[in-house]
């Protein structure tokens, strides 16, 4: 090669490497605004022969969204890092009975995940939007029925599941087993329907049964508040409206008493909120069949407790205040009176109605999130005859009442023995008339 041809291939190069990208640079500059006149035209063609096409994208790309928000809020399992029963409710109820989690195998979360997307995908948006609601905010917001067909049914591994099983599955009880460990809420639009075509699959419409078991372990069992001396500092608690009166069954069944003969429309039961031995606030008079007890609006449509004056500065009182939240549910249904439990934190419960008509003393019963228990039957209540038990002989309208502790337990496994030492607590008083 010669060298003028040397130089000249090397002054090519040079070309190559220098003006090439200033070239290219240029033509996306000279091009620019002949594209943006060339667009609107474009996109009106488009419009013109596909009309649905730009939305139909808009729209797949929300679908898919949301059904990914959905999968990322579904209820953890134990061993995945986030799993935690408080807010999900895997756990036994009532005696301590855990029911514990394994997270399941690469390739049935796999095929899950692959199973939930292809159903959510068929779901309409508006409806996803209402489940994502429901489960992003752990059933605090209210949010409607989500219908679906009740027949179809689901495979997953060697099990089969009806479609609303496997959602309540995905979105709140991993180790649900069987529709018979469910009752359905009764704020809920399929609630006392028999097999309907369509069923409510919305999870936070429906709630745990909270089975008890029998019999109970001793730690469970505790001794009648009211078999206390009189004297002793825990039996007396006492009341912001009356100045502190001495408390016992009867003064909430006489202020109940009084509600009536006022002339009030009847209810059905009155509510009083106790921060260990102090009555805060007035008697909630409930007439709807459906009452929500919560700390702070605007977790519920009912009794508010933050709204409450207090004058309690206990840390420890505090405390539990602040994990009420969504506190329960209270309704009166054919078969007696439902307690659900809404909140992130175990309640205890004390009634007569829940134990067995032979034995001396209560039981505490503990209710773990997400589950529900039938505190009080009238049937039982008017049936109950304790002839050797102090409390019933002395006090024998107690039979309509029950106590509700919320987050702290009492009896011989805790360290309180009373629930007058209890940080925050309900008295439910029915009406017996």
């Amino acid at each position: 090669m010669r060298s003028g041809d040397a130089a000249e291939s090397g002054d090519c190069r040079g070309e190559t490497a220098s003006e090439r990208r200033r070239g290219a640079r240029a033509i996306r500059v000279t091009l620019r605004p002949l594209l943006e006149i060339a667009s609107p035209s474009l996109q009106a063609y488009n419009l013109l022969r596909f009309p649905r096409h730009g939305n139909f994208a808009e729209k797949r790309t929300k679908r898919s969204g949301l059904v990914r928000r959905l999968w990322r809020s579904r209820a953890p399992v134990e061993g995945d890092g986030e799993a935690d029963t408080r807010t999900h409710g895997s756990g036994g109820c009532c005696m301590g009975k855990s029911t514990k989690v394994s997270k399941s195998n690469p390739g049935t979360e796999a095929e899950l995940k692959a199973l939930t997307h292809s159903i959510l995908k068929k779901i309409k948006e508006k409806q996803l939007e209402a489940l994502l609601q429901a489960v992003e905010s752990k059933g605090g917001a209210r949010t409607p029925c989500l219908l679906l067909p009740s027949k179809v049914d689901s495979k997953l591994g060697q099990h089969s599941y009806s479609l609303p099983l496997l959602l309540y599955k995905v979105f709140r009880w991993p180790d649900l087993r069987h529709s018979s460990e469910l009752k359905r809420l009764s704020c809920c639009e399929s609630y006392g329907k028999i097999n309907p075509e369509l069923v409510c699959c919305n999870p936070h419409h429906m709630s745990r049964l909270c089975e008890l078991e029998s019999p109970p372990p001793p730690y469970s069992r505790y001794p009648m508040d009211f078999l206390k001396p009189p004297d002793s500092p825990d039996s007396v608690p006492s009341s912001t409206e009356t100045g502190g009166t001495n408390y016992s069954a009867p003064v909430g069944l006489s202020d109940s008493q009084a509600l009536q003969e006022s002339g009030e429309r009847a209810h059905w039961c009155v509510v009083a909120y106790w921060e260990e031995k102090t009555r805060v606030g007035r008697l909630y008079s409930v007439q709807e069949p459906s009452l929500d007890i919560f700390y702070d609006l605007p977790q519920g449509n009912g009794f508010c407790l933050g709204q409450l004056s207090s004058d309690n500065k206990s840390q420890l009182v505090q405390m539990v205040r602040s994990k009420i939240g969504y506190g329960i549910q209270l309704t009166r249904e054919r078969d007696g009176v439902w307690v659900y439990n809404r909140s992130c934190y175990p309640i205890f419960i004390k009634s007569a109605t829940l134990d067995n008509p032979d034995s001396r003393t209560l039981l505490v019963h503990k209710v773990f999130p997400g589950f529900s228990i039938k505190a009080f039957d009238y049937q039982k209540a008017d049936s109950l005859q304790r002839p050797n038990d102090h409390e019933f002989t002395q006090q024998p309208r107690t039979g309509f009442t029950v106590q509700i502790s919320f987050v702290k337990g009492w009896g011989q496994c805790y360290t309180r023995q009373f629930i007058s030492s209890c940080p925050c607590w309900l008295e439910v008083i029915f009406n017996n008339r």
